[in-house]
């Protein structure tokens, strides 16, 4: 198993952070070369919408196999599985991009991406818990970093070769991750990486935080899908909608970035959270009432919000372990209904486009989202762990 203590702290996290930059371009580059990817396949705003909702999708339904495959593989060799899988499905676009390839594609990068979301916080919970938020908001950076990344570059590689290649270049970023990974793991059968516990299907207080990391997680898939074919519509270049996306993007992971050098300053995570639900709202609201006059403010609080929420959303979660066995079977339980729910959003917008040829009543949806969870923020106090009353670990624990 991986042996942090032992191991550079600093090869790990950074490590954290490769696996992290796998985890969006197979969606994130869509975006910015949409309108190419349509006129030249046929693909309508419904179909366009799934290839960011099947993937989305995917993390959800097989993120609740997370602790199955921990069990039966181990946590390092699903990670290492996984990575292969992202590979694979991003590199074999550059000859399998028609529809049918895309969404193919698309469903098996979601399935990849799941059981890492699903199996890395408990990997860190396990190997070095004192810095396990840190390591969460590096984990989060890199994820975002590779959002930013993909949809700044995409449309300018597209221009200067095609966009199957701009879509199938990500590939390298898993090969990278992927020797990574072989260096700082040593052995994946170890016992200690195929424990842990079943989902906390049972506990109120988990399908509570499933919820919450939904919603706030419907906001990031519907601004990744939507933002840059919001923007042409608006009269903007593909390539400025993309660079648009980025600045959002990197927005995004200067908010996470920041999360490492502060949270451990917020036992009470309450502050923090509304400081980042209000910004978002203030976002959307710059997208229903000026989205041209209140590009820069708007985009920029709202990416700085939706950096702040997701690494959030996953801290908070794990404050609500009581034991390091439980981290697989709560993220993956979280992550795994939260991101189906997400999933819909960008499926949703794009039928709402098709009917109204505009994007406005997505946006004032998220904004309901984003209202119902300032209200569920109240309930997150300190020190509030899932006991074995709220769990029933005694009935679910694994041997």
């Amino acid at each position: 198993m991986l042996k942090v203590n032992e191991r550079s702290y600093l090869l790990f996290a950074i490590t954290v952070v490769l696996v992290g930059l796998n985890l969006r371009p197979i969606m994130a580059a869509i975006g910015p070369v949409l309108d190419m990817i349509q006129n030249d396949s046929g693909i309508g705003d419904v179909s366009a919408g799934l290839l960011t909702t099947l993937p989305v999708f995917a993390m959800g339904l097989f993120a609740f196999f997370g602790g199955l495959l921990q069990r039966t593989l181990g946590a390092e060799r699903t990670v290492l599985c996984s990575l292969i899988a992202l590979g694979v499905a991003s590199l074999a676009r550059l000859y399998f991009h028609g529809a049918t390839g895309l969404i193919v594609t698309a469903a098996m990068g979601g399935v990849g991406i799941a059981l890492i979301q699903a199996v890395i916080p408990g990997i860190i919970k396990r190997d070095h818990s004192d810095k396990a938020a840190q390591l969460m908001a590096l984990y989060t950076v890199g994820i975002m970093g590779g959002a930013m990344l993909a949809s700044s570059l995409v449309a300018p590689m597209s221009v200067v070769s095609s966009w199957p290649l701009s879509l199938a270049v990500w590939g390298a970023l898993a090969i990278i991750a992927l020797i990574s990974w072989l260096i700082v793991s040593a052995s994946p059968s170890s016992a200690d990486s195929k424990r842990g516990t079943r989902l906390p299907i049972a506990s109120g207080r988990a399908w509570f935080l499933l919820i919450f990391f939904g919603i706030g997680t419907s906001a990031y898939t519907l601004v990744l899908a939507w933002l840059p074919p919001f923007y042409v519509q608006l009269g903007w270049s593909g390539t400025a909608s993309g660079l648009l996306l980025g600045g959002l993007t990197l927005a995004e992971v200067i908010a996470a970035v920041g999360l490492t050098s502060i949270i451990h300053r917020f036992p009470d995570r309450r502050p923090v959270l509304y400081t980042i639900l209000v910004m978002i709202s203030f976002g959307l609201a710059s997208l229903i009432i000026a989205p041209e006059a209140l590009v820069i403010p708007g985009l920029l609080l709202l990416g700085l919000g939706i950096g702040g929420l997701f690494p959030m959303s996953l801290i908070i979660a794990m404050d609500h372990l009581e034991k390091v066995s439980q981290a697989s079977a709560l993220m993956g339980f979280v992550q795994g209904g939260g991101y189906i729910i997400a999933s819909f959003m960008p499926f949703i917008a794009g039928l709402l486009r098709g009917v109204f040829d505009d994007l406005t009543m997505a946006w004032i949806i998220m904004l309901v989202g984003i209202f119902i969870q300032l209200l569920m923020v109240s309930t997150f106090a300190p020190n509030h762990s899932l006991s074995s009353e709220d769990w029933s670990l005694k009935k679910t624990a694994v041997a």
